[in-house]
C-alpha cells in the first residue's frame, strides 16, 4: 500500500457514458470545488474523457487529466486537493452515443472497473462511488458479470458469494427523520427459488456485515431479522423455514455477540425500523426489504456493497438513457451516494 496516499482520496467510475453518470458527476462537483478542496479530498475520476467534456456543457473544466504515461500513485501524491482523471486505455476513439445503449458504452463502464479495482488493490483509492451502468452492454463487451457488486467482489478477492447486498436511504440531519437500512440476503433470484437460497450460512453473512455496517455509522439499536414467511410462519403452521432456517441463524448470531432481534413478521418490522427501533433490517429476498424502502426513499437510496476491502456505494438507480442531456435527473440519490462514501472512508 502507498503510504504518500492520502485516506481521503476516493475513485467514481462515470458508469455507462451513454447514460447519466458523467452529468450526474458534472453538476455535483464542477460548480462547488471548493467543497472537496477544503475537505482535502482527492477525486478521482475515471471513464472516458469525451463522455466528460461532453457533459460539462461549456463549464469549465473543473478536474485535472493525469498523464497516462506515470503511476497515477506518483501523481496524486505530488498533488494538492481537487479532482482529477483519469482514463483507462484504449477508450479515446470509441464514440458513446448520449442517450442510448452501445457495446461501446458497455466497455468503457468495464474497462473503467478494472482499472478502479486495480487502483482499489494498489491502495490508491479508499473508496469508489459508481454511477450507474447498462448490465447487457457490460456483457456484450466481454465482462462476464451480472453487475457492479459480482465485479467487484471477484475482482476483489472477495468472491460474490461473500457480499452482502445493503441499501439505505441518505444520513438524517436530526433525529426526527425517518431512515431505512436494508440488507438482503439473496438479491436477484426468482421468487419460486428463494426458499432454496436462504440458508443459515447466508443470513448469518448479512448480520455480520450488517453489524459491521452499522457500527461504522456509530449506530446503535438491534438489528431486526424479518421472517421468511407470512407472520414469520406462526410456529411452523405457515412454512417451516423461519423455525428451521432463520431462527437458528438468529440465535447463533446471538452466540456470536450480535445484538440482532427475529425472525419478526416483515409488515412488522418495517413500521418499527422507519421509526429507529432498529438502525437495520436483514430482509430475505428483494421486494421484501426494497418495497419499503423505496416507498420511504425513492429517487435518493444509496447502494452500498458489504464485505468488500474497500467502501462502495452506488446511486440506486439506473442509467436513466431518456434523461440524459434534459437537467431533470435528480443529484439527490448519487449526492447521497457520494456522501455516504466520505463518511465511511473518513
Amino acid at each position: 500500500m502507498d503510504s504518500h496516499i492520502p485516506a481521503t482520496t476516493l475513485g467514481i467510475t462515470l458508469g455507462d457514458p451513454c447514460g447519466l453518470g458523467p452529468e450526474l458527476v458534472v453538476r455535483a462537483l464542477a460548480d462547488a470545488p471548493q467543497h472537496y478542496q477544503e475537505r482535502g479530498e482527492r477525486l478521482l475520476l475515471i471513464g472516458p474523457l469525451s463522455a466528460l467534456v461532453r457533459a460539462l456543457e461549456g463549464r469549465p473544466r473543473f478536474f485535472e487529466v493525469l498523464d497516462d504515461t506515470a503511476p497515477v500513485s506518483e501523481q496524486l501524491a505530488a498533488r494538492p486537493p481537487g479532482a482529477y482523471f483519469v482514463e483507462p486505455k484504449d477508450l479515446s476513439d470509441l464514440d458513446y452515443p448520449p442517450g442510448a445503449p452501445a457495446v461501446a458504452g458497455g466497455l468503457a463502464a468495464g474497462r473503467s472497473l478494472d482499472l478502479a479495482v486495480r487502483l482499489a488493490r494498489a491502495g490508491i483509492i479508499r473508496g469508489l462511488v459508481t454511477c450507474p451502468l447498462n448490465k447487457s452492454s457490460l456483457q456484450q463487451a466481454g465482462f462476464a458479470f451480472p453487475g457492479h457488486t459480482e465485479f467487484l467482489a471477484e475482482g476483489l478477492g472477495v468472491g460474490r458469494e461473500n457480499v452482502t447486498m445493503h441499501l439505505c436511504g441518505p444520513m438524517p440531519s436530526d433525529d426526527s427523520q425517518m431512515v431505512l437500512r436494508v440488507s438482503l440476503v439473496t438479491t436477484h433470484p426468482p421468487l419460486s427459488e428463494v426458499p432454496r437460497l436462504v440458508t443459515r450460512a447466508g443470513i448469518l453473512r448479512a448480520l455480520n456485515h450488517t453489524a459491521a455496517f452499522v457500527e461504522r455509522l456509530g449506530l446503535a439499536g438491534p438489528i431486526g431479522v424479518c421472517g421468511l414467511n407470512p407472520h414469520a410462519g406462526e410456529s411452523g403452521r405457515i412454512g417451516r423455514e423461519d423455525e428451521e432456517i432463520v431462527g437458528p441463524a438468529v440465535r447463533e448470531a446471538r452466540a456470536q455477540g450480535l445484538n440482532v432481534e427475529g425472525p419478526i413478521p416483515a409488515d412488522t418490522l418495517f413500521h418499527f425500523a422507519a421509526r429507529g427501533r432498529y438502525p437495520a433490517v436483514v430482509a430475505m429476498y428483494h421486494d421484501q426489504g426494497l418495497a419499503p424502502l423505496k416507498l420511504l426513499h425513492f429517487g435518493e437510496a444509496v447502494n452500498v456493497t458489504l464485505g468488500l476491502p474497500i467502501i462502495r456505494t452506488s446511486p440506486d438507480h439506473g442509467t436513466g438513457y431518456d434523461l440524459v442531456g434534459t437537467g431533470k435527473a435528480k443529484l439527490t440519490s448519487f449526492v447521497a451516494a457520494l456522501d455516504l462514501a466520505r463518511r465511511l472512508v473518513g
